[in-house]
């Protein structure tokens, strides 16, 4: 293979596993995870991480290697990617990095800002401020404290407007200026890059097939053990002992 990297990404259900796969037996490669969540060693079903057959076919990196009780990050995920794309390197495998974190992805390519980890005291803080005030009204107190954010970002972006106010609340200083801080990336050179953007019929049925899959499967059981560990509510229509 005439590349350096593969990157495969695309929405849920929409094939990268099975093509990371493929081209990783034919080319002697090994897939590297970038989805946020199969990360977690818990959510094995409900993050639809390959199983063990799958990943018996090619070597994998970076699935279930966190516990969810553990703080994770980007940043996090960069170093342990980076230590990945090295052991490849150093065994001639190819790496093929898949996953649907947009994230992840431009961090490995782009760089990623300093930012500080933000406590979270202050991360449960911004939420419930949130919550409290509604959206219209918490972008205007962001506007107050951080105009360059709050014009960026739009009323209902509410994932965004939390993190502009917790950075500035945190570190003092807008997000926009740690944005401009990008270390060097970690993947440079030959990269080939594909996303899947299946036909959205096709793409709804094989949620809907996959959903029943993770049901049968024992998705509930998993949603069970997080609750007892604290990091989930009741599942729908479930009733959890």
């Amino acid at each position: 293979m005439n590349f350096d990297a593969v990157l495969i990404a695309g929405p849920t259900a929409s094939g990268k596993s099975a093509l990371a796969i493929t081209l990783a037996r034919d080319f002697g490669g090994a897939v590297i995870n970038a989805d946020s969540m199969q990360v977690y060693r818990e959510l094995r079903i409900l993050s639809a991480r390959p199983d063990e057959a799958e990943q018996a076919l090619a070597p994998h990196y970076l699935y279930g290697f966190v516990s969810a009780l553990e703080p994770f990050s980007v940043g996090k995920w960069l170093d342990a990617a980076a230590a990945a794309l090295e052991e490849c390197r150093a065994k001639g495998l190819a790496p093929l990095i898949v996953g649907g974190t947009g994230l992840y992805f431009a961090a490995l390519t782009q760089g990623l800002s300093p930012i500080p980890e933000i406590h979270a005291s202050i991360r449960v803080e911004a939420r419930q401020r949130l919550g409290e005030i509604g959206n219209e009204r918490f972008h205007a107190e962001l506007a107050l404290r951080d105009p360059v954010m709050a014009e960026r970002l739009p009323v209902g972006d509410s994932q965004r407007l939390v993190r502009a106010w917790e950075v500035m609340e945190a570190t003092g200083q807008s997000l926009a200026e740690w944005q401009q801080l990008k270390s060097p990336p970690v993947l440079t050179g030959s990269l080939a890059s594909f996303v899947l953007k299946p036909d959205r019929t096709w793409l709804n049925a094989r949620i809907a097939t996959r959903f029943e899959a993770m049901i049968k499967g024992g998705a509930l059981d998993e949603v069970r053990v997080l609750k007892a560990k604290g990091l989930a509510g009741d599942p729908p229509n479930a009733s959890v002992k």
